[in-house]
Parts: structure tokens; C-alpha cells; sequence
């Protein structure tokens, strides 16, 4: 039973393979999606949710190498949108149930020319219950947040890995010299 598990998944890995699909990290740290992420350098995002956001996009970014912004052929700008609503109520007007939205609007842009490369967006919900205790529910509003800046800076890195994986925001190619008379 083990060889016939062994050799179908052998089987389905060479059925992939020849699709066309390829792993979006090839060649590791050298791989062409690792350099353009590698190059990219957050700018400040206002507010305590812009603090978690951006640290996350440094940590799955690997910002902190090289310094702040030193180099960085690339930044990304993001605004956030961060909001609770209230939607589970009691007869007596008590809400029970809220949902905390956070939503990002970010554009990868050309540090020297300025050009935005990309412009997209990416948001994250999660359900808190309101309890009696008013720091339980502060605690919960708070541990969502920071949950919910880990999936936004997820969405965020995963968009712009297709993008540089598609080619977007390698290093223009410099053009080699003509000898003289051509």
C-alpha cells in the first residue's frame, strides 16, 4: 500500500511538472523574486495598526538587511483602513458580536523615477465577541489587530512575490555600447 502511495504521488509530481508550474522562490535568496523583495523598503504607515503592518511587511520582507531604506531600488506605500462594526444586538441595544476590518491600499513604487509598478489591495476581517468585562473585549480588539496586520503584510508580500515573479520590478537592463561607426 506504501509503494502505491509512493509512486502516485511520484506520478502527480511529473504531471506537474510538465504543466508549465514553477516554484514561485526558485534559486532561494539568489532566485530573481527573492532579489526584488529583498530590494523593497516600507515607508512609514501612520497610526499603532500601521506600526504592526509594517513591522510584519519588514520581517517577510527581510527589510531590516541592509539598513532603512539604504539602496532600496523599490518602496512600498501603504494606507490602511482599520474598522469596527458592531452587528450581533441584543433586545436591549447591546452589541454583542463586532467585526474588525483592516484594509490596505498599497503601491509599489519606483524609488527613482517615482513610477508606480503596482497599485492594489488586500484587507483582512476577524469576529470578536463583546463580553461583560470591558478590558476582555479591549484585549480581544487588540489581539484581532495584530492578526489581522500578519494576514494584510501576507497578502501584501504574496502579491508583490507574483508580481516580481512575473518580472515586474527587476533592474532595468543596461544597454550594452555600440562600437563606433555602427
Amino acid at each position: 500500500m506504501r509503494n502505491l502511495l509512493t509512486s502516485c504521488l511520484v506520478a502527480a509530481s511529473l504531471l506537474v511538472g510538465g504543466c508549465g508550474l514553477r516554484p514561485l522562490y526558485a534559486n532561494g535568496s539568489k532566485g530573481p523574486v527573492a532579489q526584488v523583495l529583498a530590494d523593497v523598503d516600507v515607508a512609514a504607515i501612520e497610526g499603532h495598526n500601521g506600526w504592526l503592518v509594517r513591522n510584519a511587511l519588514r520581517d517577510r520582507l527581510q527589510a531590516t538587511q541592509g539598513g532603512e531604506g539604504a539602496g532600496k531600488r523599490l518602496r512600498l506605500d501603504v494606507r490602511l483602513e482599520d474598522s469596527i462594526t458592531g452587528f450581533g444586538v441584543r433586545a436591549d441595544d447591546t452589541v454583542t458580536r463586532e467585526r474588525r476590518t483592516l484594509r490596505a491600499r498599497y503601491q509599489l513604487v519606483d524609488a527613482a523615477s517615482g513610477e508606480v509598478l503596482l497599485d492594489a489591495t488586500a484587507f483582512s476581517d476577524a469576529g470578536i465577541d463583546v463580553v461583560g468585562s470591558e478590558y476582555a473585549t479591549i484585549a480581544a480588539e487588540s489581539s484581532a489587530l495584530e492578526r489581522l496586520a500578519s494576514a494584510v503584510a501576507d497578502q501584501i508580500v504574496a502579491r508583490l512575490a507574483v508580481f516580481a515573479n512575473r518580472g515586474g520590478g527587476q533592474p532595468a537592463a543596461v544597454p550594452a555600447p555600440t562600437p563606433a561607426g555602427q
